[in-house]
């Protein structure tokens, strides 16, 4: 039986053999945020000479890849990236996924918007039928966290603020327990439109192109339905 580590570790492996047709000389790679991530990060800091830079969604992932040699640019930057490689909380069968566990769901979103295809890299812990179980992370801001709190209670969730933790935004996070989220594109909608809302951690509208998923039998490859 594999632990948890190994199937991280597995479909980081994966990961990078997926992404080793798309380097070049000129490619910038977009690059997520936790631990699968930093898995990853390890596991592609070999080919670091392949291609050019990467783009990240975090403080965290660029200081990484800055310590193994792999050149960060900032987004500003970058005009079109082939592949923006990322990890999830929970993923349906749909590919919708809840992301920011980790704090980086914003820029995540940012970043992922930039490349040709999402890649989700998870292990099967994080596979659910309907999405809410983990904790929607919701970011704020800070004078709106009140506000944003009632309405969410609004629509059926309870929210508790992340104590001691700023987004590298200087934002809050609210995360959201107590949801069953059966229509996630039309709900990261309606939550994103509250005002003092940044960003949800539902990525739906925008969702995984492919989710490369970590199981005791091997490394599973998804395909969004089209």
């Amino acid at each position: 039986m594999l632990t948890q580590t190994e199937l991280k570790q597995n479909v980081a492996d994966a990961a990078v053999q997926f992404a080793l047709p798309f380097l070049a000389p000129d490619v910038i790679l977009g690059v997520g945020t936790g631990s699968t991530v930093d898995l990853f990060i390890d596991a592609l800091a070999p080919y670091k000479d392949r291609f050019r830079a990467a783009a990240s969604s975090s403080e965290r992932s660029s200081a990484r890849m800055a310590s193994l040699g792999i050149e960060v640019l900032d987004l500003n930057q970058v005009a079109t990236m082939p592949l923006y490689i990322d990890g999830a909380d929970e993923v349906d069968h749909a590919l919708n996924m809840i992301k920011g566990g980790g704090g980086a769901l914003t820029r995540e979103k940012i970043v992922a918007s930039v490349a040709e295809r999402f890649i989700c890299i998870v292990d099967e812990t994080k596979r659910v039928q309907t999405l809410g179980r983990f904790p929607l992370p919701v970011e704020v801001i800070p004078m709106a966290r009140e506000v944003v709190a009632r309405r969410l209670v609004e629509l059926g969730g309870t929210p508790k603020l992340r104590e001691g933790f700023l987004t590298d935004n200087g934002c809050q996070i609210l995360d959201v327990s107590g949801l069953s989220i059966t229509a996630p594109a039309e709900f990261e909608a309606l939550v994103n439109n509250i005002p003092g809302v940044v960003c949800c951690g539902l990525f739906a509208l925008a969702g995984a192109d492919i989710v490369l998923m970590s199981t005791q039998e091997g490394v599973r490859q998804f395909v969004k339905n089209t």
